[in-house]
């Protein structure tokens, strides 16, 4: 059975991994009948958020990304740093602001400066090398230009300034809405903008199927 890494960032929109992104995202693994394994970091998240009010909770104590990430998974998560590329046939990284924050500091910096976690990168990096897929959802498409070679397709939405952005970086930036994906044949890497732009979780969940099932077909 094919096994599929999914990398995570903490759990909450705000500040870690978009939950309905990637609850949608092992759903449609499983009906695709693949086996799935959280990945994240483990160390502290940059912060934390007060989900109700969106605002930094400065009482708040420090939160661990992979703890975090195991609320989502049910406890199906590990340490970024005893994955082994090679125990997997594709990886998708669900979005969320942790991406932007944890996995990526574009969130701080919020222009082409912005660089990625070089566990992560490394970890990335290794199934470009060897010809496998990935998917990238939501603001994770950032990370692309970073992984990849120049000129790769990408799609962070409908937003002209981060397209922008992702131009400057070194992808091809594909504007398209929350229901289509992004597919990038030579590489085998697939997008969708998912909260970047959609109206609804139906049409989250719309992106996220095609975008898995287009991964799931290159294994």
């Amino acid at each position: 059975m094919a096994k599929i890494a999914v990398v995570l960032s903490g759990c909450g929109y705000l500040e870690g991994s978009e939950i309905q992104e990637t609850v949608l995202t092992i759903l449609a693994l499983e009906k695709q009948g693949v086996e799935w394994q959280g990945v994240a970091l483990n160390k502290n998240q940059k912060h934390v958020i007060n989900h109700l009010h969106q605002g930094v909770d400065s009482k708040a104590s420090p939160r661990n990304i992979l703890e975090e990430s195991a609320r989502i998974t049910r406890g199906n998560v590990i340490d970024i740093a005893d994955a082994d590329s090679d125990e997997y046939d594709a990886i998708i990284f669900p979005g969320g602001f942790g991406a932007a924050k944890n996995i990526m500091d574009f969130a701080f910096v919020g222009d082409e400066s912005y660089q990625m976690n070089q566990d992560v990168l490394t970890f990335a990096r290794a199934f470009y090398l060897a010809d496998k897929p990935a998917g990238y959802i939501c603001i994770a498409p950032l990370m692309i230009p970073l992984v990849y070679p120049e000129g790769t397709k990408a799609t962070v939405g409908t937003d002209e300034n981060t397209s922008a952005i992702l131009e400057k970086k070194g992808a091809e930036a594909i504007l398209m809405d929350a229901t289509n994906i992004c597919v990038d044949e030579s590489v085998k890497v697939v997008s969708t903008p998912a909260y970047m732009c959609a109206k609804n979780i139906l049409e989250v969940s719309q992106g996220i199927d095609k975008l898995v099932e287009k991964v799931v077909s290159y294994i």
